[in-house]
C-alpha cells in the first residue's frame, strides 16, 4: 500500500511537471489570456452545466441500485458528486475517488453491500457508454480527415472499441462474486457482512446481472457523456474557438480514452493537457486555446469539488459524533 501511494505521488509530480512544461512551451501568457477570456459569467455557466451533468450521472447510479426509498436519488447524486470531486481534487488516483464516493453514499443510509456492488455496476454501465461515445468520436474523425495515418489509427480504434464493448457486455455477469471476495479482502469490516445486511450473495449477483437495469443505466450515462461533450463545447466557445458541436463531442470522447490509459495518475495530471493539445489540432484548435480549456476544466473541478468535499467532511464529523463510544 505504501509503495502504491508513493507511486501515485511520483506520477502526480511527473504529470504536473509535464503539464507545466507544455504550457510553457506554448507560452504562459498566451494560455493564461485564453483561459481568462471566459470571464466570471462564462465560468459560472460552465460550472453550473457541470452540476447538471453530475445530477444525470447520479441518476444513472441510482438506476442500478435495488433501493425503494424515493429520497435515495439525492443520496446517489451526492455520492456521485463526492466521487468526482475526490478524483479531481484529492491526491488519489480515480480509483480512490470511486471508493470515497461509495463511502459518502453509506453516510446517507445506503448499506455498504449495496453501495459497493452498485458502484461496480455503475462503472460497468459508464464504461459501456464511454465506449459508444468514443466510437462516435472516432467516426467523426474518420469523416473529417483524409490523412492516411490518422484514418488508419481511427479505424483501429473503432475495431478496438467494438471488441471492448462486446467484452464488457459478455463478462459483466460474472464480476459480482469476484468483486465481493476482493471487497472483503481489501475493505475488511468496511465492506460489511452481506448476509447480516439482509442481502445474500445470490441477490447481489442478480443485481449485477440485471440486464434491464444495466441497459437503462448505460443509456442514462450516454446522455451524461453528451452532457460532458456539450460542456466541452461551451468551454471552447467561451475561449473564442469556432469549433462546432460535433468536433467538441469528438474531442471529449477521445480525451477520456487517452486519460483512461493513465488511471494511476492523480487528476490525470499532464495527460489531460497533452490530450487536448493533440486532439484539438485535429479540429484546428490553437494549442493555447486547447490548453486553456483543459485548465479551465481543472479550475471548474476545484471550484465545485472543494465545497463538496468540505460538506462531505462535515457529514463524516457528524457520523463520528453520533457513533457510540467504543
Amino acid at each position: 500500500m505504501k509503495n502504491f501511494k508513493l507511486l501515485s505521488i511520483v506520477l502526480a509530480i511527473v504529470g504536473v511537471t509535464a503539464a507545466t512544461l507544455l504550457v510553457g512551451w506554448f507560452g504562459f501568457d498566451r494560455v493564461a489570456s485564453a483561459m481568462l477570456s471566459a470571464g466570471a459569467k462564462g465560468f459560472t455557466v460552465f460550472c453550473a452545466w457541470q452540476i447538471v451533468v453530475m445530477v444525470i450521472l447520479g441518476f444513472a447510479w441510482r438506476v442500478v441500485a435495488p433501493v425503494s426509498c424515493p429520497r435515495a436519488l439525492g443520496a446517489f447524486v451526492w455520492g456521485r458528486m463526492v466521487r468526482d470531486s475526490a478524483a479531481s481534487c484529492l491526491p488519489f488516483s480515480p480509483v480512490g475517488g470511486v471508493v470515497i464516493g461509495a463511502r459518502a453514499l453509506t453516510l446517507h443510509g445506503v448499506r455498504w453491500s449495496i453501495a459497493t456492488i452498485s458502484t461496480v455496476v455503475d462503472l460497468t454501465a459508464e464504461f459501456a457508454a464511454e465506449i459508444l461515445f468514443a466510437l462516435g468520436g472516432l467516426l467523426i474523425v474518420l469523416g473529417r480527415t483524409s490523412d492516411a495515418a490518422i484514418m488508419r489509427s481511427a479505424e483501429i480504434g473503432v475495431a478496438v472499441a467494438l471488441i471492448a464493448g462486446i467484452a464488457v457486455l459478455r463478462l459483466q455477469r460474472g464480476v459480482a462474486p469476484l468483486f465481493m471476495k476482493l471487497g472483503k479482502r481489501l475493505l475488511g469490516q468496511w465492506f460489511g457482512n452481506t448476509e447480516q445486511d439482509g442481502i445474500s450473495s445470490v441477490e447481489l449477483t442478480a443485481m449485477y446481472g440485471d440486464s434491464t437495469r444495466l441497459g437503462l443505466a448505460t443509456a442514462v450515462h450516454l446522455v451524461g457523456w453528451f452532457g460532458k461533450g456539450l460542456g466541452n463545447w461551451i468551454a471552447f466557445r467561451l475561449l473564442g474557438s469556432d469549433i462546432d458541436l460535433m468536433g467538441a463531442l469528438a474531442i471529449e470522447g477521445l480525451v477520456h480514452v487517452v486519460m483512461a490509459t493513465a488511471v494511476l495518475i492523480p487528476g490525470y495530471a499532464g495527460v489531460q493537457e497533452a490530450g487536448y493539445v493533440a486532439l484539438g489540432s485535429l479540429f484546428g484548435v490553437p494549442p493555447e486555446i486547447a490548453l486553456g480549456v483543459s485548465l479551465l476544466r481543472r479550475a471548474r473541478d476545484i471550484a465545485i469539488g472543494i465545497p463538496i468535499l468540505l460538506v462531505w467532511q462535515l457529514f463524516e464529523v457528524r457520523r463520528l459524533r453520533n457513533a457510540p463510544a467504543a
